[in-house]
């Protein structure tokens, strides 16, 4: 019995994050609100939706987005003031436009490079290493044998 009781208070972590005293009357406009809350950022943990954090800054963003979609905002225009507010940071799943084309590219861009950077690094070293070695002069030949003990 305590195992179950402990799986089903992992499995209801998450909700612990939405207080009772945030939720919404309106269960249309409460689930609005979470999935809205699903794709915005906590601030201070960073990996986790606002749904999720339990973080005072990630409280104050549900309360907002509550509070805009109370007034009367549409999903995007509700979105839109948050990010206006905190950037496009604040957005789990930014669009790829504008300067974050080289945020969203910056990631291939380097992985070609360095494939390409590795391709010529190896042919160079297979190249170098195809040319026989030249025999040794006499010199080399002597103290090569003396090293070995012959």
């Amino acid at each position: 019995m305590k195992h179950l009781v402990l799986i089903l208070m992992l499995i209801a972590t998450p909700l612990w994050a939405v207080e009772p005293d945030e939720i919404l009357d309106d269960p249309v406009l409460e689930q609005r609100a979470r999935e809205l809350s699903k794709g915005l950022r906590c601030l201070v943990c960073q990996n986790e939706s606002i749904d999720e954090s339990n973080a005072t800054l990630a409280r104050d963003l549900r309360l907002l987005v509550r509070e805009r979609l109370l007034a009367g905002d549409s999903d995007e225009a509700a979105v839109e003031y948050i990010v206006a507010r905190y950037g496009e940071f604040v957005l789990l799943n930014p669009p790829v436009t504008g300067a974050n084309w080289l945020l969203w590219g910056a990631g291939p861009l380097m992985l070609l490079l360095a494939g390409g950077l590795g391709f010529v690094y190896l042919r160079g070293r297979a190249a170098g290493r195809s040319t026989p070695d030249a025999p040794l002069d006499a010199e080399e030949q002597a103290r090569l044998d003396k090293i070995l003990g012959r």
